[in-house]
């Protein structure tokens, strides 16, 4: 017997999906740029364990990430299956702070890009100056540095000042968006990203920026936050997963082993 299929028989269905879907979404963060060799780091809570999360052995580049390779840990960081790798402490702080705050949230994204991480630093974080950046800042919160998170006091506040949002920017350090499901992680993330992206071109410019009023801002988030609900015409993440798995079976397959 094989270590795929031992493992497939040991665990639920809604668990082995949910590791094809996180190995899936690592490749997908690689193809899509925003990887930072092992640095870096997704999540996904186990579907029947609320107090299990999966996530990656440190040691492995996202474009390699499968299924089985996965790593499963509870809420005090304890590994609850073999592996040949450890788990990365900060990843452990950042993510279990989510997970144990937020029992809806299944995945937790966090990345290091130029983008994200050079609006992170800025003073004023990402500005109202695009409909992209109004959809992201529709549900975007801030947290201080505070070093590399080793420091498991750190928790309560990541968790606090997420609160009820799905984007988190990390000061100085880069960006966390979280999800009911991996593919609304992934897209809170396509989003923030490309948030960003436009902000730092435009500045590049050195033009002046065509104002957006505050009413118009306040009107453009609402419809956000209508849009993307599971009342609205395009629930985030829903449409889009599909076509990301069909896009990933063509260019990285081999995820879902």
């Amino acid at each position: 017997m094989s270590n795929v299929t031992a493992l497939k028989t040991s665990i639920s269905e809604a668990e082995w999906q949910m590791r094809k879907d996180l190995a899936a979404c690592f490749r997908l963060v690689d193809l899509y740029g925003w990887s930072d060799l092992i640095a870096t780091h997704l999540s996904a809570r186990v579907p029947d364990a609320d107090d299990q999360f999966l996530i990656n052995p440190f040691g492995l580049t996202f474009d390699e990430m499968t299924a089985s390779l996965l790593m499963k840990a509870d809420e005090d960081g304890n590994l609850l299956n073999q592996s040949d790798y450890d788990m990365n402490p900060a990843g452990f702080v950042i993510h279990s702070a989510v997970h144990m705050a937020r029992p809806e949230v299944a995945c937790v994204i966090h990345t290091h890009t130029q983008a994200g991480v050079g609006v992170a630093t800025q003073k004023n974080g990402l500005l109202p100056l695009t409909q992209q950046s109004l959809a992201v800042l529709a549900t975007t919160s801030y947290h201080e540095y505070e070093g590399i998170a080793f420091d498991m006091s750190e928790r309560e506040r990541l968790a606090q000042d997420l609160g009820n949002n799905n984007v988190l920017f990390l000061k100085n350090h880069g960006l966390l968006t979280v999800g009911n499901t991996v593919g609304e992680a992934f897209m809170w993330m396509y989003r923030a990203e490309r948030a960003c992206r436009f902000q730092l071109a435009f500045q590049q410019a050195g033009v002046e920026a065509t104002k957006i009023s505050e009413e118009m801002q306040k009107i453009t988030m609402d419809r956000n936050r209508q849009a993307n609900s599971k009342d609205g015409y395009r629930p985030i993440g829903q449409k889009e997963w599909p076509a990301l798995l069909r896009k990933l079976d063509r260019e990285n397959p081999g995820y879902d082993a």
